[in-house]
């Protein structure tokens, strides 16, 4: 074999999936339990969802997967930077739009990253981290308590299309869903019930454009559903025989046939790999109890829900389907959390992580390839809608908070005050986090909180030069005023 040959070929095997870069949908629901994929919860999960579950059937369903947060905003800013969202200024709930971009302009993004390494970048659907409204003709700044929703024609100078998405079509959050942004301008008012059928399309629209490109693509697909308004469209109202938020969910696992099906008109389904999750665990706007009294809960057994520290407000659903690369049909109980989108593209891209950037992200690539995660990250932090801390290291969960630390009962405010400072559970022998050893198990109790405090000051949970939180006085423990 001649040397020019040998060299092409070594090429060949050794560039990244052996050639050409996969394309890269990444879907996220808005408040999906992880009870609410059938596949997920057989035995007492009675939403169909079709689409979902030939996903995980063709690909590989992590059960120990995690959102860094609670709530919308820190997750989805979690997803894009691969950092903790109380890192920044965001220590409690969720933004609420007509504000500065969350995400600082010179803090490197997943879809930056790979817009630099040649990908086209979309993002479809909720934004839910800030960006400001200028009037087109004068610049100055509409304000939110001014106006109900932001004009069409307003401008946007810090959207996604300045955080390194080459096209956006979608919305803020859901009280402004009304209002469809294209690129960095407010294109038109339209009623809510016709945002997911838009986000479908667009999403069809988007991935079909891509045909013949030589150029990989990166979708990012936040949808605003099944989160309120629950809204599902009249040919969806009925169809889960439970009530409108079975058939919104109903609807959104629509959109993952639509998704698919538009990948195998373009003859891109085997090089595309495939991400389904959500923010966090199911809103109590669901109708948790109704729901339950018809044999469907939301949580599948997981203790609490949406904005709760409780794994039911933050172990949410997660697969992957890759084609070639991740074996149909698989399992990984393996621990993760949604901020380790950066690094696994990065590794899968072989390329080196932008410096100080992606400071809690783990590359879980060895996992979608049947083998064990390396991480120099000890264990992954938990964040509620009230910014209560809780930390997970092997089998141990650790809760700064006597109780839900979100909207579960008991509140903090209804726990008794006798009640221990804090929780402490051991979630292989617990899963449904009943027996507090808080009292029990003292040292595990120090040895993870000083993990938690460690993790906190040195500005990252990974291996890495030191950072900073933009945040300077990030309070571990919320619920004593002398801690």
């Amino acid at each position: 074999m001649n040397l020019k040959v040998f060299l092409f070929l070594a090429f060949l095997f050794l560039s990244p999936l052996y050639g050409k870069s996969p394309n890269v949908i990444y879907v996220i629901c808005d408040d999906l339990g992880y009870g609410d994929v059938q596949c997920l919860n057989p035995k007492n999960g009675k939403i169909q969802t079709p689409h979902v579950d030939r996903l995980a059937s063709d690909g590989m369903v992590f059960t120990d997967a995690h959102s860094g947060s609670s709530v919308c905003t820190p997750t989805r800013y979690g997803v894009m930077t691969g950092r903790y969202s109380w890192r920044t200024k965001l220590q409690s709930g969720v933004v609420q739009g007509f504000a500065a971009c969350l995400i600082a302009k010179d803090r490197p993004t997943v879809a930056s990253f790979l817009k630099g390494q040649g990908y086209d970048t979309a993002i479809i659907g909720k934004w839910h981290l800030n960006f400001k409204y200028l009037d087109p003709q004068s610049g100055q700044e509409f304000l939110k308590r001014k106006y109900k929703r932001p004009p069409v024609g307003a401008k946007i100078p810090d959207g996604p299309v300045h955080r390194g998405f080459d096209y956006f079509h979608g919305f803020h959050h859901a009280g402004n869903m009304e209002a469809v942004i294209e690129n960095d301008e407010v294109i038109a008012h339209d009623p809510v019930i016709n945002m997911l059928p838009r986000l479908t399309r667009e999403s069809v629209e988007y991935i079909e454009s891509r045909k013949g490109s030589k150029k990989p693509f990166f979708l990012y697909v936040p949808l605003g559903s099944p989160h309120t308004p629950i809204v599902p469209s009249p040919e969806w109202e009925g169809k889960s025989g439970l009530n409108l938020y079975g058939d919104f969910v109903m609807q959104t696992d629509h959109v993952m046939g639509e998704i698919q099906k538009a990948l195998l008109k373009i003859d891109q389904a085997e090089n595309t790999l495939i991400v389904f999750t959500s923010d966090n665990g199911c809103s109590k706007a669901a109708g948790i109890p109704t729901l339950a009294e018809q044999g469907h809960k939301v949580s599948a057994g997981l203790r609490g829900s949406k904005a709760d520290l409780w794994d039911g407000g933050h172990r949410i659903p997660f697969i992957v389907k890759w084609p070639s690369k991740v074996k149909p049909g698989t399992t990984s109980n393996q621990l993760i959390c949604l901020t380790d989108l950066f690094a696994t593209l990065s590794d899968m891209l072989e390329t080196d992580l932008p410096v100080m950037a992606a400071e809690d992200s783990v590359s879980f690539l060895p996992a979608l390839l049947g083998k064990k995660i390396v991480s120099t990250r000890a264990g992954i932090i938990h964040h509620s809608i009230s910014g209560h801390f809780a930390y997970r290291k092997g089998p141990w969960k650790l809760l700064l908070a006597k109780a839900s630390g979100g909207w579960t009962s008991p509140t903090e405010r209804q726990a008794p005050a006798s009640a221990p400072d804090g929780q402490l559970y051991n979630m292989s022998a617990d899963l449904g986090e009943k027996e507090n050893r808080y009292e029990a198990k003292p040292d595990i109790v120090a040895s993870l909180l000083a993990q938690l405090n460690k993790d906190i000051t040195q500005g990252r949970s990974t291996k890495g030069p030191k950072s900073k939180n933009d945040f300077k006085s990030i309070r571990l423990w919320k619920n004593r005023k002398s801690r």
